[in-house]
């Protein structure tokens, strides 16, 4: 343990900095043991009031000078820079991208909506076991007054609060979608969520709603993937995608088909190579969570779009939503994955392309993600090239 001298003005007083060049698990212990509050941890370090310095250095806390300080925990892996810390970007810019996960690192599972199969659960979650994960499996809630949710929203939103706030948690995973994430976002403490250090969120369709807050509001990139349970579903190649995509840094490739392919030349269908940072999801739950302050829109990057049993007349609906919104002002491309049990796929793609050709940039359709057996990570607020020539998507990863 580290502490310099009180020497950072502040609220009208001096302030130390407490670190440790060990571990942060040895910093926060010390932090309990001594009494320093939660709140003052930033980052790397507690800031502690002057009148604490005697105190820590007789608890043990070497003296060192402030630049000492930064060197050693430059010098351990320990520094960590205001760049890494969870604040708004502008729509287009690449999203912090929270630590890989390693074998060994706490992966928190969470029920932010509906509630779930035990037994699907249970193989997700031994599937995750498996890749060498220590998984803190859901917290046990009395039964919601409504059978969609998974519990109320006060427990939901406060498990979900507790993991990405817990220290030891390196990623979140939600359980399945459903219905009922959009109903935490103004529950949960988003103060809170942005003083902890950036964490991985995975999970999709439901998940969306999320997604799009996190983005907004921390900055920090997630990944669209099959929540726990519909892991347990996938097929091995799906698997391994998708443990690559949280314990790697490699780029994933998804390959679809072009716009125009067998369907000639629709107007304002444009071909192209297009660069620009993932954004999107569901596009039922983009379409309904506009104009809540808690969306992320398009502008400067590649919208991915995908949904599950809407019936062609409800995505002209939705699209028709977004576009008159200017939640797809300034994209650049757009990607379509699975369109599940949506009606006739011939309709459904005319639809889209309807739809979407005004907008004059690059489209590829029926990429593999979405509401299918194998539904392919997708990183999102990471950067990616879209090639309509070649019906491709890859994604640079969202964890460093």
């Amino acid at each position: 343990m580290i502490v310099d001298p009180p020497n950072a003005a502040g609220h009208g007083r001096l302030w130390s900095h407490v670190a440790s060049d060990r571990s942060f698990e040895e910093l926060h212990a010390f932090a309990r043991a001594h009494g320093i509050p939660r709140r003052g941890f930033d980052r790397d370090h507690y800031d502690v009031p002057a009148e604490w310095y005697d105190r820590l250095v007789a608890a043990g806390a070497e003296p060192v000078t402030s630049r000492e300080l930064l060197d050693r925990l430059r010098a351990a892996g320990l520094r960590r820079p205001k760049m890494w810390t969870p604040f708004p970007r502008r729509p287009g810019a690449a999203l912090l991208r929270p630590p890989r996960l390693r074998s060994g690192d706490v992966v928190a599972v969470v029920q932010p909506a509906g509630p779930v199969d035990p037994a699907r659960l249970d193989r997700g979650v031994d599937l995750l076991r498996g890749w060498g994960l220590e998984v803190r499996p859901p917290s046990g809630f009395p039964a919601a007054s409504l059978p969609y949710l998974a519990a109320d929203d006060r427990h939901r939103a406060a498990e979900l609060t507790e993991a990405w706030t817990d220290l030891d948690v390196k990623a979140v995973w939600a359980t399945r979608g459903g219905y009922g994430t959009q109903r935490l976002l103004d529950v949960l403490d988003w103060d809170a969520l942005a003083s902890s250090s950036p964490r991985l969120l995975v999970g999709f369709s439901d998940l969306t709603a999320l997604h799009q807050a996190v983005a907004a509001r921390l900055g920090t990139a997630t990944l669209h993937a099959p929540g726990v349970a519909a892991l347990a579903d996938a097929d091995d190649a799906t698997r391994d995608l998708v443990r690559r995509a949280v314990m790697s840094c490699d780029p994933v490739e998804l390959v679809g088909s072009p716009a125009r392919s067998g369907t000639g030349t629709r107007a304002g269908v444009v071909d192209g190579v297009v660069d620009g940072v993932v954004v999107g999801g569901n596009l039922t739950l983009l379409a309904s969570s506009v104009g809540t302050g808690a969306t992320h829109p398009a502008a400067g990057g590649i919208a991915v779009l995908e949904d599950v049993g809407e019936a062609p007349y409800r995505l002209d609906r939705a699209l028709t939503q977004l576009l008159r919104s200017g939640w797809f002002d300034g994209v650049r491309g757009v990607a379509l994955g699975a369109f599940a049990r949506c009606g006739d796929p011939t309709l459904v793609r005319t639809v889209l392309e309807e739809r979407l050709a005004p907008l004059e940039v690059p489209l590829v359709h029926d990429l593999p993600f979405g509401h299918l057996a194998d539904n392919v990570p997708v990183p999102l607020g990471a950067a990616a090239t879209l090639d309509s020539g070649a019906g491709t998507l890859t994604v640079r990863p969202c964890v460093r």
